[in-house]
């Protein structure tokens, strides 16, 4: 009886060892993602504070903490076109406790533009899900004499590279955008690259450059306050901010579509339960009501998926931007 007994338990043993063996072999550890989180978790924004990558990253940290536990320190590591930053957490430890928030300048252009960049958006990089959506909004300095987009398009061509424009650096959506604009309008600009949407912006307001082409988020105050004039705006539709401004598709360009886009991203290799959690979490702290009509007062949209929708996204960004950095000759000023 006692050799039956004993030989029961070792089987017990055995079962259960091959289970979590079976489980860990499939990357699935449930003590792992029951315990997670356990610490503070790092959001890392590639950019200046003040722009719309770290508004937006203020307004998810606030809904992670909530439903996490633990705080989001959201930290600012701009460089490079806020290629630096995201490098940095594609080096980083596959634990769950850092995050990116990626944009379609540091995943969609990035690739083309920089020949030695140091990560791969689809290879060093897991995906949890998008964020939102911006809308850019082309903007001019009042003193420049041009009230819709067909009059600066005009202007603009009768004084080839003398207007100025500031983005938040090489390859950021400003730059990507209005380079888009300007292929597409057949004018020649001068871009002038900032570290960061908040300089670019400040420039803008003191006249030392004559317009911009960046989110929304950055730019509505001043537009309201008569800081700056508002031409358009990038996407398919009009902002519910400011609606009477026409979008560059009704503006003479039908097809016109330049939108930013936000979505969160951690170290590739980290646990499948933890990044599904995430996942969860991010789209349930976006669902609601409050955080939709907060974010539509920002100019954005939110805009959330799942992780392989995410991969599948920048994917199709990396091709799209790809072939106009190639055909337009976009170089690092």
């Amino acid at each position: 009886m006692k050799k039956t007994a004993q030989f029961a338990i070792t089987r017990r043993h055995a079962l259960a060892g091959a289970s979590a063996a079976a489980l860990a072999a499939m990357g699935f550890s449930p003590a792992r993602a029951e315990a997670y989180p356990t610490q503070n978790i790092t959001l890392v924004v590639p950019f200046t504070p003040g722009g719309s990558t770290d508004i937006l990253a203020r307004v998810i940290g606030q809904k992670l903490e909530a439903s996490l536990g633990y705080p989001i320190i959201v930290e600012s590591r701009p460089g490079a076109g806020g290629t630096v930053g995201v490098a940095s957490v594609a080096r980083a430890s596959a634990d769950g406790y850092t995050m990116v928030m990626g944009h379609i300048g540091t995943l969609g252009v990035a690739p083309a533009l920089y020949p030695k960049l140091s990560y791969d958006p689809l290879k060093s990089l897991d995906p949890v899900s998008g964020i939102a959506q911006v809308h850019n909004m082309l903007v001019v300095h009042p003193d420049v004499p041009a009230k819709t987009l067909a009059e600066l398009v005009d202007y603009a061509k009768q004084n080839p590279g003398k207007l100025n424009y500031a983005s938040g650096g090489n390859g950021s959506a400003a730059h990507i955008a209005m380079v888009a604009l300007a292929d597409r309008a057949g004018i020649q600009l001068t871009h002038v690259p900032y570290k960061g949407t908040a300089p670019a912006v400040t420039d803008l307001l003191g006249g030392r450059v004559q317009l911009t082409f960046t989110g929304a988020p950055n730019l509505l105050q001043h537009v309201e306050a008569g800081k700056m004039r508002a031409l358009a705006v990038s996407g398919t539709t009009r902002l519910k901010a400011a609606p009477s401004v026409p979008t560059v598709a009704e503006s003479g360009y039908p097809g016109f579509e330049a939108s930013q886009w936000y979505g969160i991203l951690v170290p590739a290799g980290t646990p499948k339960e933890i990044i599904d959690r995430l996942n969860k979490e991010i789209v349930a702290a976006l669902s609601g009501s409050e955080v939709r009509d907060r974010l539509a007062l920002e100019g954005a949209d939110v805009w959330t998926n799942t992780p392989k929708e995410f991969h599948d996204h920048i994917a199709a960004e990396i091709d799209r931007w790809g072939a106009l950095v190639k055909k337009t000759g976009i170089r690092l000023d």
